[in-house]
């Protein structure tokens, strides 16, 4: 009777493990890709990506606040659009719920959460945190990734990180 109780529970165990694993095979091969299509917007933008890190010396645990009032999270899907693009991506602002995006550079696609705007360099209309950076650049040795699209999302929480 010991043993069958085992074999069980072994079993359940199993195969917990195998529905866990293909749920997770499924959200990061993307599921939703038709869904995400479909409420991209056809009004891209295209231009440089950077990286942006807000710790400094001195500053807050945590973080610094973004424009929409969350703290900064270097382990998030978050990036910081370009002032003058703020109306584009649902106005990002203090206290407002934040907004998504679609984002393809390098033959990637990844939905990150506008949560910040900033004065970027020239030519520059997206900087993403260290998480999303190294989706692009692993090792975070180009500093800068060209030609990359920027789709804002219709609609509120997307799942956020690696699509398709």
């Amino acid at each position: 009777m010991m043993t069958f109780r085992s074999s069980a529970a072994l079993c359940g165990a199993l195969v917990a493990l195998a529905v866990s694993v293909t749920v997770a095979r499924c959200e990061t091969r993307g599921v939703h890709s038709n869904a995400v299509a479909d409420a991209a917007s056809r009004d891209a933008v295209v231009g440089a990506a950077s990286m942006y890190n807000p710790f400094k010396p001195g500053k807050e645990e945590g973080g610094p606040r973004t424009a929409s009032g969350e703290r900064y999270d270097p382990s998030a899907w978050t990036a910081a659009i370009k002032t003058s693009l703020r109306k584009k991506f649902g106005g990002v602002q203090f206290g407002a719920r934040p907004k998504y995006a679609l984002v393809e550079a390098a033959g990637k696609k990844v939905i990150v959460k506008i949560n910040d705007v900033g004065p970027l360099r020239p030519g520059r209309i997206i900087d993403f945190n260290e998480r999303t950076m190294r989706h692009f650049d692993p090792s975070l040795e180009r500093g800068v990734i060209k030609d990359v699209r920027v789709s804002p999302l219709s609609g509120g929480d997307w799942p956020l990180g690696p699509v398709g």
